[in-house]
């Protein structure tokens, strides 16, 4: 995978290509979100809203939703219900408030039950209109020496107090009417002042006259996520995971997937490209090995990262491409009668090329082919070879692995003449003409060291 952005059609892709195997992952999220739901079992949650009269800014409220939700209301709440299995730690993670428009303190509760959550909601909210009362000065215990009333009181006191000097003054400029006059003027600024007192009491108290607007409603649903969403969430997760590791691996792998580059990396020439059809040889169907087994189950016994093969063209075109590869090794070693193919062992593409090459070649050059495995490459030592023509498919080898390839040739004597890259594409729908099939000649395959 290149560095391009990735686009749809990679992930359509990935999602054709794998289905299955996606869908057992999803499958498995799917199981382990419901293994989650097991673990946590359900919550309802219930509110209660109380009204805040008056004039209230933002700060405010969020003051007073922070104060709702506080260990000073939750813990008298608590102690009101009286729950012996709940602590007041754990009720005050089950508590929270949230101020809405409207001068609205919304108060919700979460428990394991629905009644208890519709409980735990109308006891906090009840809670915590006594105590902003109290912090006001309206509840129970506010000092009556400063409340409403006792101001009203010193009110009417000083408007008493002030005509009564009033009426005693004398108008003259006597000393003692100069003080009359002093001290009714301290007495009105004491009555200015009083009545400021009583302006801000009466906002306070009207500020502190909430409202609960009503019993919460019992839940009838549990609160999210429930246990179908958590189900969903897994399937979610996990698919998504899946596809992502689709990417990363792709986007690390290091195959080379132009032919250009793979004869670079070999060091000769590219000689063509043909196709070959994509499947499934009868010697791979017969194996049952364990690892086998679990990738035809899963669906990745085949790789989606390569381009989608092409339509099978006409056997005589097909024909044509492998005509011209044997002309160009003609052409290029004149006079050679043997050369060597090599196949990297488990590259079925590049295999079925090779034996197409091996019987349009005939016997001029003479072709034999070896198979040699990429973890360690053993290539035979030349004997009567003129050269080492490689044949492998698109994509499936890295650099690394082909310069050792490269290698394990020359430790054998062998001159690499030549590259042939091979690419799957759709077999034909029809059984082809037995004239036009490629004759079925006996290949020599060698493992390391050895003809097979």
């Amino acid at each position: 995978m290149s560095d391009d952005t990735v686009r749809l059609v990679t992930i359509g892709r990935i999602l054709r290509r794998r289905r299955r195997f996606l869908l057992i992952i999803a499958v498995v999220g799917a199981l382990v979100g419901y293994g989650a739901s097991m673990l946590f079992p359900p919550r309802y949650t219930a509110s209660a809203s109380v009204l805040l009269p008056g004039q209230w800014e933002e700060r405010e409220l969020l003051t007073q939703s922070e104060i709702a939700a506080s260990s000073a209301v939750v813990d008298r709440a608590a102690d009101a219900l009286g729950w012996r299995d709940v602590s007041r730690s754990e009720l005050r993670t089950r508590v929270s408030a949230q101020a809405s428009d409207g001068n609205i303190i919304k108060i919700s509760a979460t428990a394991d039950r629905p009644a208890r959550a519709q409980q735990l909601s109308d006891q906090v909210a009840q809670q915590f209109v006594t105590f902003a009362a109290r912090i006001a000065g309206s509840g129970a215990d506010a000092d009556p020496t400063s409340g409403p009333e006792a101001l009203r009181k010193q009110v009417a006191e000083t408007n008493q107090r002030i005509s009564d000097l009033a009426k005693a003054a004398d108008p003259g400029q006597t000393v003692e009417s100069v003080q009359a006059r002093t001290e009714l003027e301290k007495l009105r600024t004491g009555l200015q002042e009083a009545m400021k007192k009583l302006d801000l009491a009466d906002q306070t108290a009207n500020k502190a006259g909430m409202v609960v607007m009503g019993p919460a409603a019992r839940p009838t649903a549990p609160a999210p996520p429930t246990r179908m969403q958590l189900v969903v969430a897994g399937a979610v997760l996990f698919l998504l995971l899946a596809v992502v590791g689709h990417l990363a691996a792709a986007r690390m792998n290091r195959r080379l997937r132009t032919p250009a580059e793979i004869a670079a990396a070999l060091g000769s020439t590219l000689l063509g490209t043909v196709d070959v059809p994509q499947e499934r040889p009868a010697h791979r169907a017969q194996s049952q090995g364990p690892r086998a087994r679990v990738g035809r189950l899963l669906g990745v016994d085949t790789r989606w990262d390569i381009p989608i093969p092409r339509t099978w063209a006409a056997e005589a075109e097909q024909r044509i491409r492998y005509q011209r590869i044997c002309a160009h090794l003609r052409e290029q070693l004149p006079g050679a009668e043997r050369l060597l193919v090599v196949v990297p062992d488990g590259d079925d593409i590049g295999r079925g090329a090779a034996e197409r090459l091996v019987a349009e070649a005939g016997s001029t050059p003479r072709l034999r082919t070896v198979r040699v495995p990429v973890s360690q490459p053993m290539v035979p030592d030349r004997v009567t070879e003129s050269g080492a023509l490689v044949v492998l498919s698109v994509g499936s080898r890295t650099t690394e692995e082909l310069a050792d390839l490269a290698g394990a040739c020359a430790d054998g004597g062998h001159v690499v003449v030549g590259v042939v890259v091979a690419g799957p594409v759709r077999p034909p729908s029809a059984v082809q003409p037995s004239e036009h099939r490629a004759p079925e000649l006996a290949v020599h395959q060698h493992a390391a060291g050895g003809s097979v």
